[in-house]
């Protein structure tokens, strides 16, 4: 896609966090059907949910500037979830699989969190506050999941930790 000013390079960039929200939801979805631990499958139940009111977010966002979101190429999270289905099917302890999934459910949020990063500059350059306010209420949600998926990693390793003291 060529881009010759601001404005297409917002909506390009809108675009792309837009689709790789939604395919980060279904990749959120697919690890928790395979999360055993009811804590980690909770978490993402949770994390789709919110994922669900982000599009919406980013749907108001492509209303306030007058756009429609365009059609990109990008297969990074197909490539990622055709990783993690590979990784995942060699992991056999019960622990190590919830870790591994936390792990790659926060490694798919930091990668969203940079592109809130630079598309909330992108707002503010294109001069579309509103939709900064938007973007940067989406930033939290994704910034707030990584927290608290630390939290959760963090009480399953001093559960196990635990179990081998008690042993």
């Amino acid at each position: 896609m060529r881009v010759k000013d601001k404005k297409q390079l917002f909506v390009a960039l809108l675009s792309h966090v837009r689709q790789g929200t939604d395919r980060a939801t279904r990749a959120y979805q697919e690890l928790g059907q395979v999360a055993q631990n009811p804590q980690v499958k909770d978490a993402l139940e949770a994390r789709v949910f919110v994922s669900q009111r982000v599009l919406e977010k980013l749907d108001q966002c492509f209303k306030l500037i007058d756009e429609q979101p365009i059609a990109l190429s990008g297969r990074l999270a197909e490539v990622f979830i055709e990783d993690c289905r590979r990784e995942l099917s060699e992991i056999e302890s019960p622990v190590a699989r919830h870790l591994f999934i936390l792990a790659k459910a926060v490694h798919l949020t930091h990668l969203r969190i940079g592109e809130y990063v630079a598309l909330t500059a992108a707002a503010d350059m294109t001069g579309h506050y509103g939709v900064g306010v938007l973007l940067e209420s989406c930033l939290a949600d994704n910034l707030a999941f990584v927290e608290r998926t630390r939290h959760l990693i963090r009480e399953i390793v001093e559960g196990k930790v635990a179990e081998k003291l008690a042993a």
